[in-house]
């Protein structure tokens, strides 16, 4: 990882990093949008960690812009959040059960 320089943490630099639950990341179109659309807030990409993560700054200045943007420019995700990822997950998996579950009982009332 890319470590914090004095430089950047004496001018004034807000610092985050953007997760995607589904490593939206990976796909090279994908990150170009999210990367835009950040950008109307002023937030750079300093480094991409992996498809799941990446860390971007911006000049603490930008905030005086943030009302007249359409999206929360602190945000910290994109795209489905992991604790609905886990919902999905988990509900997928109760619904297969019962679905398996109900062929065997079919199978074995006949």
């Amino acid at each position: 990882m890319t470590g914090y320089t004095a430089t950047d943490l004496a001018d004034a630099w807000e610092f985050k990093i953007l997760r995607s639950a589904t490593g939206a990341f990976k796909k090279p179109e994908v990150l170009r949008s999210i990367l835009e659309e950040e950008g109307r807030a002023g937030w750079v990409m300093i480094e991409k960690f992996d498809s799941q993560r990446v860390r971007l700054k911006r000049p603490a200045a930008a905030r005086s812009g943030d009302s007249a943007l359409g999206f929360d420019p602190y945000r910290t995700t994109v795209g489905i959040s992991e604790g609905l990822l886990t919902l999905m997950i988990i509900g997928c998996t109760l619904a297969a059960a019962a679905i398996i579950i109900a062929i065997v009982l079919v199978a074995t009332w006949k």
